[in-house]
């Protein structure tokens, strides 16, 4: 797993170049708010996802994720305890319906995948050589280290009544149906003695359920 980075919201703002205002993550809200949630009642844990996969809520991101096969999902971390939980440890995979496990994806990985996809997208089905063919421009390393930086999940520690967010980027390029099915799993959380939390595993389902419901 990426190791987890911690920026202060006024750095993460700070950070933003001109024009670019609209590239902020959404609000914090608790994870409970979320159809895609498990509740642990006795270690006072909940944990959401939020998958943003279609291109209007992925607009707010500097790059085009999802034509490349790359899925943005949001994680939502809720303690209502009175005591800290650690993710220094953590394991955060995507778990296909065929059972595969997808590990939460590097920019360099993000990077190489758009690389190979453009130049796939280039291809011509047409015989002989093609004079001064140049292929589409790659995309820019700097867009995708920026989302990275505002964007990626990066709370080691989540305090006692305090809700924290961020999104996960799964290279999902080989799936017909990424989220169906599927479930995001979570393990090695650990209290504030060290001791592990029982693990979470939160079906896409349930927001694709909810999708479902909200356009009908």
């Amino acid at each position: 797993m990426r190791t987890l980075r911690v920026l202060p919201p006024f750095l993460l703002w700070l950070a933003l170049p001109a024009g670019a205002v609209d590239h902020t993550p959404p609000p914090v809200q608790p994870a409970t708010r979320f159809p895609a949630v498990e509740v642990h009642e006795d270690e006072k844990v909940a944990i959401a996802v939020e998958p943003y996969d279609t291109h209007a809520r992925a607009a707010i991101f500097r790059v085009d994720y999802l034509s490349h096969g790359v899925m943005p999902v949001r994680l939502i971390i809720t303690n209502n305890g009175d005591r800290p939980i650690s993710l220094r440890d953590a394991r955060i995979l995507f778990l296909t319906a065929a059972g595969d496990k997808i590990q939460a994806a590097e920019p360099e990985d993000v990077e190489r995948l758009m690389t190979q996809k453009e130049r796939q997208g280039a291809k011509i089905p047409m015989p002989g050589p093609i004079p001064n063919l140049k292929l589409k421009p790659k995309a820019a390393d700097k867009d995708i280290e920026q989302d990275f930086d505002t964007f990626e999940y990066g709370a080691l520690v989540v305090e006692p009544h305090t809700t924290r967010a961020g999104f996960l980027f799964y290279d999902v390029s080989q799936l017909d149906h990424p989220l169906q099915g599927a479930k995001l799993h979570l393990h090695k959380l650990r209290d504030a003695d060290g001791n592990e939390l029982f693990y979470f595993e939160i079906p896409f389902d349930k927001y694709l359920r909810s999708k479902s419901s909200q356009m009908n």
